[in-house]
């Protein structure tokens, strides 16, 4: 491969890389490298449809006034992710708000903000946020296109697979065969020709497809163990006096209650959960699952001793059984994201390096260029159509 080539092809996969990222994370309401601002909030730092890099909160170190976050909202525009600017640090979390706004989102009734809410922090230089103009709005037109594409999908086979994450994974791997399908029919004529085209065969168009696949499968693999997990709230009233409400606590005491742990697929599942705020605790905090399974833990609330309304939490992780315990349990002490990465790594090098030895049967080979140029795919595309 020209390094022109080369070139073009790792520029179209970063574009690739960029827009996939946005709109996975959408799905999965967990920024992924990148994500956006849909309305004018934070005028004038960022624009509708401004895009920034998005640092995953476990990765982001401390948060401090002035730090611009994405975080779970409860009650803004009906919940979900936001990106606002945190103005001040209380005991019981952080006030935020919009650059734009006139006051903070607490004033507005949004509950205060915790370590436990935050998702990401928006990477910064010189204490100005690095804004990509416009990127958010390339990704929702394309998040936009792909939804209604997943709806008609849906509708014209009645089933709701194609929608979703899922449905994402589907979509993406049945155009990978079709590819590769279409790339070896094309092809296939004059593979046994004596005079057959020379020109360097390197196993680009089969990498790029194992490519997709691995991607594919990564993809869902991520799905499945980052959307069923997450955290936990429990709101907790600490009161003067006993209740038969499990949430309502004498301020000091604790209560016990069940946490359980589903496991809606068929591969076996190693499960983490842990607290997430004072006044919490799990035993135990590691839990195994078998397919189509589920298990519990026992987690135990404690009232602060001041009354009033407390957001209590405890997060959960979870990774696909596809390594030993022990090696999961190693991983997981180092960071809870270690696992994920060895485990997309693992499924993702396992399926290019069958693919390889099942589609090729051979490495790649290198053969003697000629003067006569291979025909473009298009117009192989053509003469296959029209002969």
């Amino acid at each position: 491969m020209s390094p022109r080539r080369a070139l073009s092809v790792f520029a179209q996969a970063a574009v690739v890389v960029i827009v996939v990222s946005l709109v996975v994370g959408q799905y999965l309401g967990q920024p992924v490298l990148l994500s956006f601002v849909e309305t004018g909030s934070m005028v004038p730092t960022l624009d509708p449809g401004d895009g920034f890099i998005a640092i995953p909160a476990p990765l982001a170190g401390g948060i401090g006034t002035g730090d611009v976050v994405t975080f779970d909202a409860q009650e803004i525009e009906g919940g979900g992710l936001t990106t606002h600017r945190v103005v001040e640090e209380t005991e019981r979390g952080y006030v935020t708000q919009g650059d734009a706004n006139p006051f903070t989102d607490q004033d507005g009734g949004e509950p205060i903000v915790q370590d436990a809410d935050i998702v990401a922090k928006a990477f910064t230089v010189g204490g100005s946020v690095v804004v990509i103009p416009h990127l958010g709005t390339v990704a929702m037109a394309f998040q936009s296109t792909l939804e209604s594409v997943q709806t008609w999908l849906a509708v014209t086979f009645g089933t709701r697979s194609f929608q979703g994450t899922q449905g994402l994974a589907y979509i993406l791997f049945g155009l990978s065969i079709v590819a590769y399908a279409a790339d070896w029919y094309l092809t296939s004529g004059t593979r046994d020709r004596p005079d057959r085209d020379r020109s360097r065969d390197d196993g680009t168009s089969v990498v790029f497809v194992l490519g997709v696949l691995a991607l594919v499968l990564m993809a869902t693999a991520t799905a499945a163990m980052v959307v069923p997990a997450g955290t936990q709230e429990y709101g907790v009233v600490s009161a003067d006096f006993e209740s038969d409400n499990p949430t309502v606590i004498e301020r000091g005491a604790s209560e016990e209650l069940e946490y359980v742990v589903p496991n809606a697929g068929l591969v076996p599942v190693q499960a983490y959960v842990t607290p997430a705020s004072p006044g919490v605790d799990v035993n135990p905090e590691r839990v195994a699952l078998g397919g189509r399974d589920e298990a519990s833990t026992t987690v135990t609330l404690t009232a602060p001793d001041e009354t009033g309304y407390y957001r209590l939490f405890v997060e959960e992780h979870r990774y696909l059984a596809v390594l030993p315990p022990t090696v999961i349990d190693e991983l997981y002490e180092v960071h809870p994201w270690t696992p994920l990465v060895a485990i997309n790594g693992l499924l993702g090098g396992g399926i290019i390096l069958a693919g390889l030895l099942l589609l090729r049967g051979e490495p790649a080979r290198i053969r003697s260029r000629t003067s006569r140029r291979k025909t473009p795919f298009y117009r192989r595309l053509l003469r296959e159509l029209y002969r």
